[in-house]
């Protein structure tokens, strides 16, 4: 017959029962804040990385490049210094350049170097580049020429108008503007202004103009030019 064994030293049966519900209660808790608090490794697996500046910020749309305006320029329009061209050479892109000619009248152009343009019209201009190229680089060349821009095209006026000072001339009159237009661009003539009396001096020449007369015609009698310089005349009372 087997004895019975006797109960720990000092513990009741009661107290054992406490001991093991304790201990299962401090294990459920420690699993459940395992739970709730994941490891720093697993926060950074359960974590997606932040999106970089350069992913979060929206692609740039590429560049358009810039088209190129060509001016309907008068028939018979002569190039002058800074005015700005556009040269095409047909099946040649590399050939291709758009630039402003030079204070002196030329155009840097590839395998040509520098050659004047300024005082030959359009076509002048083409034929002559077809010339050129003709004749050490390329077989039968097609070249065509184009306007882009006018020069830069200025003139003073001083005297008595309102808003004396130097002037642009807008680009749809490359032949020049009325002179008319050109007092009224500087604020018109003043109160003690004598209309009848402008002068104009045009290079070395010193043109004597009636204001008064043209306003009267309709005022289509007289051209101001780039590099003009104008002075309207004050009344002698």
């Amino acid at each position: 017959m087997i004895r019975a064994q006797k109960p720990l030293s000092g513990f009741s049966n009661s107290n054992l029962l406490l001991l093991v519900a304790a201990s299962c209660a401090l294990i459920f808790l420690t699993t459940q804040a395992s739970a709730q608090s994941p490891s720093d490794a697993a926060r950074q697996m359960l974590t997606p990385p932040p999106a970089s500046a350069a992913s979060a910020a929206p692609a740039a749309p590429p560049s358009a490049s810039v088209a190129t305006s060509v001016i309907s320029a008068p028939s018979g329009y002569v190039l002058s210094p800074n005015d700005l061209v556009a040269v095409e050479v047909f099946g040649e892109d590399d050939l291709r350049t758009n630039a402003r000619l030079n204070g002196e009248g030329s155009l840097s152009l590839p395998l040509l170097g520098s050659v004047k343009l300024a005082g030959f019209t359009l076509p002048q201009a083409a034929e002559r580049l077809t010339e050129l190229y003709g004749r050490d680089y390329l077989v039968n060349p097609k070249v065509n020429v184009s306007l882009i821009g006018y020069a830069k095209r200025r003139f003073t006026i001083l005297g008595q108008v309102n808003r004396p000072g130097s002037y642009e001339m807008p680009e749809t009159s490359p032949g020049g503007i009325d002179l008319l237009e050109a007092i009224a661009m500087a604020g018109g003539y003043t109160r003690i202004a004598a209309p009848e009396r402008i002068s104009v001096k045009r290079n070395e020449t010193m043109l004597k103009v009636d204001g008064k007369r043209l306003a009267r015609t309709g005022g289509s009698g007289f051209r101001v030019e780039s590099g003009d310089n104008i002075t309207v005349g004050e009344s002698i009372f």
